[in-house]
């Protein structure tokens, strides 16, 4: 991906996939969801949790995985653009061919 271009917004993506015909309202209605909660994730205020991305699917037929892909993508690529926390490297010890220790 280049990073130097904005990935597209999922709230103007979910726009073309509605018809010009259909009112915030009744969208809003047929996801289950508030005009206001709809207008928010339109109008960028609000992005695609897991919970939206299965009502899109569901909705629209456009897989749950490419919302929030989609979703993650933007939300990454806004946060490469803050400046970066001050962080030290944590060198992870691997366990390749040992049994897990872990009795979860």
């Amino acid at each position: 991906m280049n990073r130097q271009n904005l990935p597209a917004r999922p709230g103007a993506v979910l726009r073309e996939y509605l018809p010009e015909d259909l009112s915030v309202a009744e969208a809003a209605g047929r996801l289950g969801i508030t005009r206001h909660a709809l207008s928010a994730l339109l109008n960028g205020r609000a992005g695609i949790n897991a919970t939206m991305a299965l009502r899109l699917e569901a909705a629209l037929g456009a897989s749950a995985e490419m919302w929030l892909g989609m979703q993650m993508k933007f939300d990454l690529w806004q946060a490469r653009k803050q400046k970066a926390p001050k962080v030290t490297r944590i060198l992870a010890r691997l366990n390749v061919g040992r049994p897990s220790s872990c009795s979860c």
